[in-house]
């Protein structure tokens, strides 16, 4: 069987949700504070095949899987969101990513990505929930970001105007998706800057 369309993948994790599900699934993405802001009028409404060409068009193919999954596990439905993750390809890099930079500072010998060893999940993909609950340090982690082209300077300033840290760093986990690159380059960030955070996270 072929491989699904982004847009078939992401239709049919819309078509899974209950009728309440889908409805609490439009609020949040009306609530999304990252731009590309969504208006109520462009899905108040409509089908979800409507609503799944709304979110390709303004987020693209290769940015709409990551807004669905961050909202359907906002809304409680993590086993869609990982179902969605693994059809659409997960956190595989993107043209352009930077995945496609030079080693990080944290990589370690033999190209082993920082935070992760064979077999294990990535050190900020298994703290995500700490991470963005208890981090409080943001701005000069937001500047590493930018500095090292993780985010552009247009996300970069969006995520500035946002009014908690953990609005700041879920909005960041956004853009942590493009590749392990960007992962590494948080991971060394949040050890320079929330040393204390990091030394409790890595004894769990």
């Amino acid at each position: 069987m072929a491989p699904k369309t982004t847009k078939a993948a992401i239709k049919d994790s819309l078509a899974n949700l209950s009728q309440d599900k889908f409805a609490e699934f439009v609020e949040q993405l009306l609530d999304r504070r990252t731009p590309p802001k969504v208006r109520r009028s462009e899905v108040e409404g409509k089908s979800r095949l409507a609503v799944t060409n709304l979110l390709v068009s303004t987020f693209t193919e290769s940015k709409a899987p990551q807004v669905v999954q961050e909202i359907l596990r906002d809304i409680g439905c993590s086993d869609e969101a990982d179902e969605l993750a693994a059809e659409t390809g997960g956190t595989t890099s993107q043209p352009g990513s930077c995945n496609n930079a030079g080693p990080s500072s944290g990589a370690a010998a033999g190209n082993q990505p920082a935070g992760k060893s064979p077999a294990e999940e990535h050190f900020v993909d298994k703290h995500e929930l700490e991470l963005i609950n208890r981090v409080s340090n943001v701005n000069p982690i937001l500047d590493g970001l930018l500095k090292q082209q993780v985010i552009d300077r247009e996300k970069y300033m969006a995520i500035r105007k946002m009014i908690t840290s953990c609005d700041q760093i879920r909005a960041v986990y956004v853009s942590l998706q493009s590749g392990v690159k960007c992962k590494d380059i948080f991971y060394e960030l949040v050890k320079k800057h929330e040393k204390f955070l990091f030394e409790e996270l890595e004894k769990l």
